[in-house]
């Protein structure tokens, strides 16, 4: 998938998501699911008492009418989306699923929707990090962070978005113990969701100067010239893509179905390498039969291209 511009790109792809009080996310399911397959869509969108989440993908008029459904619901009216296309449709189906949490923190009564920081714009995110008294936490997981982060930006190294709250927790102690005031904290991460969760769980635990970037990196990538950035690297993506840098241009990245690892160049040379089975950072470290497992399935991946289908796990 890439960015969208002018072109003959037959599907648009929309991700989306909102933090909004629901008090019947099972009342709306029907309801979303049918203007999606009304409009032959086919993607995830998840739905929890504290908003909604999801990428769709469809002919571009398809996808602009159910955007324009769901932000005539009064809780999605501020429905954040950021769109892309592809060139096949990316996914095998609709689905509209019912979950606890839009984006799994593992964290019971964090509000998002009421009691979330400070949005940042793009355009005034450089100011804002540039200060020193601005402590500056990337909310993202280890392999996302490896390729690319806001210079000067904390890295958590964390290896899901559960891992953040338990991090924070100890870092909390850190910034108590060096001063007694409360530090200007501005978290960010890729499109806007996770930092935007991170926020409220930071606030319950008794910050108040806190602010997230709005939009997300991606955002941040396609709104300010690469010459003004402080961005340094590429921003890793959960799509075909693997990985985009300034104005959303796509980056020459693979990725390791074995470790989710991004993959340059340099590491797709090393004998290490073995698409779909194991890379430099993972060759040394998986059983025979974990190996075993990624070879067959990178063998029905490749036998599903043969015969011109999509394998259902390679989206």
């Amino acid at each position: 998938m890439r960015a969208m511009t002018e072109s003959n790109f037959s599907y648009k792809v929309a991700a989306l998501y909102h933090f909004a009080v629901v008090d019947d996310p099972a009342a709306l399911k029907p309801d979303i699911l049918a203007a999606c397959e009304a409009n032959a869509l086919k993607g995830t969108i998840l739905l929890a008492s504290e908003g909604i989440n999801g990428t769709i993908a469809g002919a571009p008029d398809a996808i602009d009418a159910v955007i324009a459904f769901l932000r005539d619901l009064p809780q999605f009216t501020g429905l954040e989306v950021k769109y892309s296309e592809a060139e096949d449709m990316p996914f095998l189906r609709m689905k509209v699923r019912l979950k606890k949490e839009i984006v799994t923190m593992g964290v019971d009564g964090i509000d998002a929707a009421r009691a979330k920081g400070d949005y940042v714009d793009p355009q005034e995110w450089n100011a804002m990090i540039a200060d020193p008294d601005t402590v500056v936490i990337d909310t993202r997981n280890a392999y996302e962070v490896a390729i690319g982060s806001f210079e000067g930006a904390i890295n958590p190294d964390t290896e899901t978005f559960r891992d953040f709250p338990a991090w924070f927790d100890d870092f909390a102690k850190q910034l108590q113990e060096k001063s007694e005031t409360q530090p200007k904290i501005a978290m960010f991460c890729t499109g806007g969701i996770r930092c935007e969760k991170a926020t409220a769980y930071v606030k319950a635990q008794g910050f108040d100067d806190v602010h997230h970037l709005k939009g997300g990196i991606l955002k941040y990538l396609e709104n300010v010239p690469e010459e003004q950035s402080s961005w340094k690297g590429d921003c890793f993506l959960f799509d075909q893509r693997v990985a985009v840098g300034h104005g959303l241009k796509e980056s020459d990245y693979d990725q390791c179905h074995a470790c989710r690892m991004p993959l340059n160049a340099e590491e797709r040379a090393s004998n290490k390498y073995v698409p779909g089975e194991a890379c430099p950072h993972c060759y040394d470290t998986r059983t025979e039969e974990q190996r075993a497992r990624y070879r067959e399935r990178q063998r029905q991946v490749e036998k599903a291209a043969q015969e011109g289908r999509q394998h259902l796990g390679s989206s």
